[in-house]
């Protein structure tokens, strides 16, 4: 016999009287009253329902859509036929990577060095060796290295993992060696208002090996030195030899 009121599939669980009546239930299950000789009893039916969707909001301060439409471009320019299997979905790929390599563009490495702590002294504090991947703005290729920044305190220190971030948010947008130097050292002394800060940084860049001169396994240094690091060799050459 069929039911009076057939059950279709709905993306919300119902509630069924014995009257027939349909009411939201939002709990997983529907409760179905059942007449029966002696009383009427409630019975409980689990209906499956499907899943929400969530849709993808795009919150990036990047205009994915003229990325997307570059990647294609770029790869018609060199010849490339952008609609074949390896190459469909790179655009939306190449979209997604700058978000990561280049997402310190819209970081303020104050929010880094924020938190501080009373400095119990004020001996040099050097954070070595830390390791970063940026893009070199003239050829878009990969530059990567260490790290080495060291500041003399004057009453505040920051947390150890906060020297890195702040090479991160600098590391991590279309990027020269030598700015990026500085760069560090700037935000040091902005925001930590140290007496001295000493960074330098050690890098291979690809667009020396892979085009152009073509030497690999070639390192550039730089280094800047500011506040009592430039009036105290000494001082630089404590660092110097910490950092071997």
């Amino acid at each position: 016999m069929r039911s009076p009121h057939p059950l279709q599939h709905t993306d919300e669980t119902i509630h069924l009287d014995c009257e027939g009546g349909v009411q939201p239930f939002q709990d997983g299950c529907a409760v179905l009253s059942i007449p029966t000789a002696h009383s009427h009893r409630d019975a409980f039916l689990c209906l499956a329902s499907r899943p929400e969707k969530k849709k993808r909001r795009n919150t990036s301060m990047m205009d994915q859509d003229k990325i997307r439409e570059g990647v294609r471009l770029l790869l018609e320019g060199i010849g490339e036929d952008v609609n074949r299997e390896g190459l469909l979905e790179t655009p939306d790929r190449i979209a997604r990577m700058c978000e990561q390599i280049f997402g310190g563009l819209y970081e303020d490495p104050g929010a880094h060095l924020a938190k501080q702590f009373q400095a119990v002294n004020n001996n040099m504090v050097l954070e070595k060796d830390i390791l970063f991947y940026s893009v070199c703005e003239h050829h878009l290729l990969p530059f990567y290295g260490k790290a080495h920044v060291a500041y003399i305190p004057d009453g505040r220190v920051a947390g150890l993992s906060k020297l890195a971030r702040t090479v991160e948010v600098f590391a991590r947008r279309p990027q020269i060696q030598e700015n990026m130097t500085a760069q560090i050292a700037d935000a040091l002394e902005q925001h930590l208002h140290p007496k001295g800060v000493m960074v330098m940084l050690e890098a291979e860049h690809m667009c020396m090996t892979m085009r152009g001169v073509q030497k690999p396994g070639s390192k550039t240094v730089t280094t800047i030195v500011r506040g009592v690091f430039a009036e105290d060799l000494s001082l630089q050459q404590t660092f110097l030899q910490m950092v071997k």
